[in-house]
Parts: C-alpha cells; structure tokens; sequence
C-alpha cells in the first residue's frame, strides 16, 4: 500500500473511521483525491463475510461511494461468476409459469377448434336443423371459459381474447344466417 499525502486534510486512521462496519466492505476499495492540492493514492484489499456457512470470502455486497472531505472512496463490486439466489428463483418460476401457460392456451386453441369443427359440419349438413345449433352453443360457452380463463391469467391479452371470442360469434352467426335460423335487421335504429 503506497500512501503519499501533501495535505493534513485526511488520513488513513479518519478514512477508516469514516467507512462502514468491516462486514459490509467490498473486495476491493481505491480512494482518490479531489482536491488538487492533496494527493493520495492507496489500494486496499479486503474480505468481507458473505461465503458458505459464515466464512470469510472475497465476495463484495455492492458498490457505492462515500465523500468526505475532499476525498472519494470508490467500492467495486468483484464477479463472483455465480448468479444470485433470486435470479435462479425467477428462471423457475418463470418456467413453471410458461408450462403453465402453454396448458391454458393449448386448452382453449382446442375448444375453439371443436366449436369450428361442428359449425363446419353443420354448414355442410343437407338435413340441419335449429335444434343442433343448441349444441354448438354449449360448446362455444366452454371454449369463452377457456378463453377468459387464460385472459385472467395473463397468458394472453384481453384485446386478443376478445377477437378470439369475436371469431366464434361470427362464424356461428353466419351458418345460422346461411340456414336461415337468423335474419339480420337491415332497417336502420329509428332515432329519438
């Protein structure tokens, strides 16, 4: 440790009781001066407590910087090469939610195409009758379910899920328009 100083403004003895407690210090620490007339150049080395099982390790906690009189303190965080506990926390759930996520829309991709399915039967059905469509019905409510299930979730977005819904009604309107189950209204809303 070389220390050359021209100013009485510092010391190493005031520098030291000026920073925090020995186990909350980084690895390592650099201090410069910022006045012009004082100069200091100094390297520390030290170990802090964050190793297995409370022994003593070159980890550091984080990185700051302290001033006081006229003189910077800089903390460099050292790589451990390790990730934290939270991040290996987050790819699991993030993983978890992604199969979960997968089930929920691979659920409702295959009600919607059960409801298409029967529509395109029913379309094609020389016999139909309006009965059937009560069917179709019950199998649309299920796949809407399905729908607002992964919407709530946060697996897909509402306006998507809305489309998806909107897709069913349509179809479904347009065999009954094509059997004549359903006769649109074409006279415009009389105003008040």
């Amino acid at each position: 440790m070389a220390t050359t100083a021209t100013s009485p403004l510092f010391s190493l003895s005031s520098l030291s009781a000026s920073l925090p407690s020995p186990s909350r210090l980084p690895v390592s620490l650099s201090l410069r001066a910022l006045s012009p007339r004082a100069r200091l150049s100094a390297s520390l080395q030290f170990a802090s407590p964050l190793g297995a099982f409370g022994a003593w390790s070159e980890t550091s906690t984080s990185a700051g910087r302290w001033r006081r009189r006229g003189l910077e303190v800089v903390c460099e965080a050292a790589k451990t090469g390790r990730q934290p506990d939270s991040v290996k926390k987050r790819e699991r759930q993030n993983e978890r939610h992604r199969i979960r996520n997968h089930a929920r829309k691979a659920e409702m991709r295959t009600r919607m195409k059960k409801v298409f399915r029967a529509l395109e039967k029913l379309r094609k059905k020389p016999d139909a009758q309006p009965e059937e469509i009560i069917e179709i019905e019950k199998m649309i409510s299920e796949a809407y379910k399905a729908i607002d299930k992964t919407v709530k979730v946060g697996a897909m977005h509402r306006n998507t899920g809305n489309h998806r819904k909107s897709r069913l009604a349509r179809r479904k309107k347009a065999i009954e328009i094509l059997r004549g189950w359903y006769v649109p209204n074409t006279e415009p809303a009389a105003a008040a």
